[in-house]
């Protein structure tokens, strides 16, 4: 267990100097803890059977790739998946879309936010956050993370404002938000909550899906995510007028939303009130998608279990604060996020994937990730990074510090033993003589 001393003496990267012995870093030459690529989505490492493959093939086949043909809703390959995605969620409503950015954008649409409204959202997330808010017509107002890189409540609230028409809540890299806390604040200012849960389909807060919570739910079926199919995403929302719009906004022209309505009257009245933004998913993508649900939760107890089995074995390690998730298994579990505070973190980083584990200081300032709001220039125009950077001076520490691991559902054991020992090995390169660094806390699982 992490311990916290007040005025700890900040742990500095060993020496760049050579060393010999089996523990010696491979940054300085020493015997890497893996040779083989460490495996992620953008490698092929991913989980796709050969039903799966089969499905695609059949609906390529078919000659039939435009949702909308002859065939009734419920006949097509996304009004299956559809169906599919609303008994899984016990949501009323699900569209398929053409991507995660896009099921933002249209439920905010949808939910008729007024174009030129500031949406509240975390300055840790996928730079698709903002850029849907944008999508939609709206400004993002940036609010600050906590040590665990969840959207802090209390500096939201600081923030607040009467031009905050909406919030949008993350549940980055498949870590369940605190969304007791974020209903109940949203409710007392009177505005809606939506959730990007773009990266954490299938996982479960109170037993309850991720992506439910809120007045309508964004997910993403791009690269690592719990559904593969390259592109694609896909929107759940419990309010018929909700999703009456987005069906219409997304591409549903000439009186075709009613095909989604077969029991009974659409709740609106015509489509020609709405722009056609052709949001579409295509049915070979759905095709894939529907004999990938199939196999679903083998993968989300792949990812559960390789990140608990790796949170476990690292959980004594006093030189990391591995990020607590709300409560016990509320995450998916497809990256592994540690900080290391007192320690340079770009370091940390680089030792890492000298070790054959691919790692990434998410705050680093050599590089451009866009999953840190200083990057997302669109948003800020001329003014300089630091500056921008102020604007949320406790993100933007928490981020300096994080060290991101991505963990594909393809992991096998040997790959996990592999993360733990890269971990322990450049950790205890740092010195076992050493106190743990200001700011450390507890973890465990």
């Amino acid at each position: 267990m992490n311990t916290e001393k007040e005025g700890a003496a900040p742990i500095l990267p060993p020496s760049e100097t050579p060393q010999t012995g089996k523990e010696c870093l491979a940054l300085h030459g020493g015997e890497p803890v893996r040779r083989t690529p460490w495996p992620t989505y953008d490698k092929g490492a991913v989980f796709v059977h050969p039903e799966d493959e089969e499905a695609a093939l059949r609906a390529i086949r078919s000659h039939l790739y435009f949702r909308y043909d002859y065939r009734a809703q419920r006949d097509t390959e996304c009004g299956r998946f559809e169906e599919d995605l609303c008994r899984y969620l016990g949501s009323r409503h699900a569209l398929a879309v053409s991507s995660g950015t896009t099921a933002i954008a249209l439920a905010i649409m949808a939910a008729g936010v007024p174009p030129g409204s500031l949406v509240a959202c975390p300055g840790f997330t996928f730079v698709a956050t903002p850029s849907a808010i944008v999508l939609a017509g709206c400004t993002p107002l940036l609010v600050e993370v906590d040590e665990n890189l969840q959207m802090d409540v209390e500096d939201l609230r600081r923030r607040w404002r009467p031009e905050i028409k909406a919030i949008l809540v993350v549940h980055m890299r498949g870590f369940a938000a605190d969304m007791e806390a974020l209903t109940r604040f949203a409710a007392e200012m009177g505005v809606p909550l939506f959730e990007d849960a773009v990266p954490a389909f299938g996982a479960e807060l109170g037993g309850r899906k991720l992506g439910t919570f809120g007045l309508a739910g964004a997910f993403s079926t791009q690269s690592d995510k719990s559904l593969n199919c390259g592109e694609g995403g896909f929107l759940a929302t419990d309010d018929s007028v909700l999703y009456a719009r987005a069906v219409v906004l997304s591409g549903a022209y000439e009186g075709r939303y009613r095909r989604h309505f077969p029991d009974g009257e659409p709740p609106i009245a015509t489509d020609l009130d709405l722009p056609l933004l052709s949001f579409r998913m295509d049915e070979i993508r759905a095709a894939l998608l529907r004999a990938e649900m199939k196999r679903l939760p083998i993968r989300l107890e792949r990812f559960r279990g390789n990140y608990a089995y790796v949170a476990r074995a690292l959980a004594d390690l006093p030189q990391i604060a591995i990020r607590r998730p709300v409560e016990p298994g509320a995450y998916l579990g497809e990256a592994f996020i540690f900080r290391v505070p007192g320690v340079d973190a770009k370091w940390f980083a680089r030792a890492l994937c000298c070790e054959g584990v691919d790692a990434r200081n998410l705050g680093s300032d050599e590089d451009t990730n866009v999953r840190v709001f200083w990057n997302w220039r669109f948003l800020f125009g001329s003014r300089d990074v630091e500056e921008i950077k102020e604007l949320l001076p406790a993100t933007t520490r928490h981020l300096q510090e994080a060290i991101d691991i991505p963990l594909s559902s393809s992991l096998t054991t040997d790959d996990c033993d592999h993360l733990i020992g890269a971990v322990r090995k450049v950790a205890g390169a740092l010195g076992s003589g050493h106190p743990a660094p200001a700011g450390t806390t507890a973890v465990g699982q």
